[in-house]
């Protein structure tokens, strides 16, 4: 078993469901993920219908945590004879993935396509520390 599938295996807590509830992700509105090892990366997909990334998404990485913050306004409206219909969805949202020791931010690349958000962080040789920057959104 190589050291990124040990980490992915290990790294939940009991306690992850409990700050996920507290940071909004267990709502039906929260940003949904799929986490998974690609070779030597793991890969986040994360669920984000109808959202511009370029405006509406920012992905960072910080003190070993990917961060992907969201946000969602939606009006629709609908007026006919005599009547009128608005129906309008909105708020912010966040998602926080624990990443493997020594990922730095410059690797972790981010593309979005057909509603669904990608997020790769390859593992490197060596760990290394690095500060919180934003990840470039491309579309595919």
């Amino acid at each position: 078993m190589t050291d990124l599938m040990k980490w992915f295996d290990s790294r939940r807590s009991p306690l992850d469901a409990i700050e996920r509830l507290f940071e909004g992700d267990m709502g039906s509105s929260a940003i949904r993920v799929e986490e998974m090892v690609d070779g030597n990366a793991l890969v986040v997909r994360a669920e984000l219908p109808g959202i511009d990334p370029e405006k509406d998404v920012d992905v960072t990485v910080a003190d070993g945590v990917l961060s992907i913050k969201a946000q969602r306004e939606e009006k629709k409206e609908h007026k006919d004879k005599g009547s009128y219909r608005s129906e309008f969805r909105y708020g912010s949202f966040v998602r926080r993935i624990p990443l493997p020791g020594g990922v730095q931010q410059a690797d972790v690349t981010a593309a979005y396509k057909d509603g669904v958000l990608e997020v790769r962080a390859p593992m490197p040789d060596q760990a290394v520390e690095a500060s919180a920057s934003k990840i470039p959104i491309t579309r595919g």
